[in-house]
Order: structure tokens, then C-alpha cells, then sequence
């Protein structure tokens, strides 16, 4: 993936959606979410910029990947973090729909894995994950959306949250997702990067009021290869 990628210019540029309680952005891959063991710019240099007025900067609600694109939820303050992690912790309250690219393709349009997963080491370090009878129970939804050149265009729903899960689902299902060097067949270096991305949110923040959906444009480094299964434009999924 190109270093550009992973440059945040003008983090406000990439503000999807903003009300009082929290802001969406579409985090950049490349772009680790929390500052880790060897440095490097993070998405938490650029919060400040996020304030809006208020005292505090917004912080995280959950995470992606450094190399997963799309859809993140920041808090504004306490109050805001404390009600957004309630709806995130209900298990089935916000509806989270990834595009990835694949390496094959399904043996049916549509379906679930469900597949224990645990970590594959001890250490706590560790964030490797592999599928474990033994293990946390894991769910993912998927739908094929497109084909073409040997790859497939899936929308990925996560009913549970488990790290790495739909990386690791794809890859035990014999699709694994493309330019993944971990559990897929990409290299370590030299790679089209990870092609996961977190296209849509919908979440119930207000009782009175219908949920609300906000979707991630397609990224520049998957962009080809949606073409290659079908996509046209932004669309929606």
C-alpha cells in the first residue's frame, strides 16, 4: 500500500458524519487507530482537531485494524462515550457491513460462519487469532455481491466482535481476504494492502428517532478491484 495512504492531511476532510453525541470519520488504512510499541503516527495525534469547540478531544468507540479502512465511531465527551459504549456492547444494536475483496468464492451467495475463535499464543502481546473448538463463539454474515478475476466482492456483517474475525472466517473458509499477509497468502511487503473495508454503520443513538445509517466511500487502493466485481460509483450494500 502506498506510505500516502496512511497520511492524514486534514483529518476534517474525512468527518462523515458530526451531531452532538459523536463524529464518524473514514479512517485511511495504514493508519493505526492507538499509538503502539513502535511509534508512528496514530489517528489519536489528529483528535484534536476533532474538538469542535469542546474542551475534550473525541475519543474511539471501538477499533479497526491499522490496515482496515472505513467507518469509525468517536465519542464527544463522557457522557457521549459512556452511551455509545452501551449500544456497541448489546450484541446486535449497531449493524456493522464491511466490503472486502476475496481470493475465490463461496460455495453459496449467501450464508453465516460460525466458528470458534482464540487467540493463537499465550502471549499477551499477541493478537493472532485461530479458529478453536475451545475458543470464543464468532459469527459473520456474508453476501456475495460480485466477481471477476478470480476474486469476489463480499459484504461482511460481524455479529459478534471478535479480534481479527472476519479475516480469520474468510481465510477458514478457503476465501481468504485479499492482501492479507497474516491469515491470507499476501507477503509481508510488496502487497495491494488489506482489502477490508468498514463500509456502513447503523445505529439506534436516539430512541425517538430512526437509526442512523452512514456509509464509507470505497477506497482508493480497492477501487480496481471492485470495478473488476461489478462495482460502479459509491453504491450501497
Amino acid at each position: 500500500m502506498p506510505p500516502a495512504d496512511a497520511l492524514v492531511t486534514d483529518i476534517g476532510a474525512r468527518l462523515l458524519y458530526r451531531d452532538a453525541l459523536m463524529l464518524v470519520i473514514d479512517k485511511p488504512a495504514g493508519l493505526p487507530v492507538h499509538p503502539g510499541p513502535k511509534g508512528g503516527e496514530t489517528l489519536t495525534d489528529h483528535l484534536d482537531a476533532l474538538r469542535f469547540g469542546l474542551p475534550r478531544r473525541p475519543e474511539a468507540i471501538h477499533r479497526l485494524d491499522r490496515d482496515t479502512s472505513g467507518c469509525l465511531v468517536l465519542g464527544r465527551h463522557a457522557k457521549a462515550l459512556a452511551r455509545l459504549n452501551k449500544l456497541f456492547a448489546a450484541s446486535g444494536t449497531v449493524v456493522k457491513t464491511y466490503w472486502a475483496l476475496v481470493e475465490g468464492e463461496p460455495e453459496v451467495g449467501a450464508g453465516e460462519i460460525a466458528l470458534p475463535l482464540a487467540r493463537r499464543s499465550d502471549d499477551p502481546r499477541s493478537w493472532w487469532m485461530k479458529v478453536d473448538p475451545a475458543g470464543d463463539n464468532a459469527l459473520t454474515r456474508f453476501a456475495v455481491l460480485g466477481c471477476g478475476g478470480g476474486l469476489t466482492w463480499l459484504a461482511l456483517s460481524p455479529v459478534t466482535g471478535r479480534t481479527h474475525q472476519l479475516r480469520v472466517h474468510c481465510a477458514a473458509m478457503g476465501f481468504p481476504i485479499l492482501g492479507d499477509p497474516i491469515y491470507g497468502t499476501a507477503p509481508r511487503s510488496g502487497s495491494p494492502g488489506l482489502q477490508l473495508h468498514a463500509r456502513a454503520l447503523t445505529l439506534p443513538l436516539y430512541p425517538k428517532k430512526p437509526p442512523i445509517r452512514i456509509e464509507a466511500p470505497a477506497p482508493r487502493h480497492m477501487q480496481v478491484g471492485l470495478a473488476g466485481c461489478g462495482h460502479r460509483g459509491t453504491g450501497s450494500a
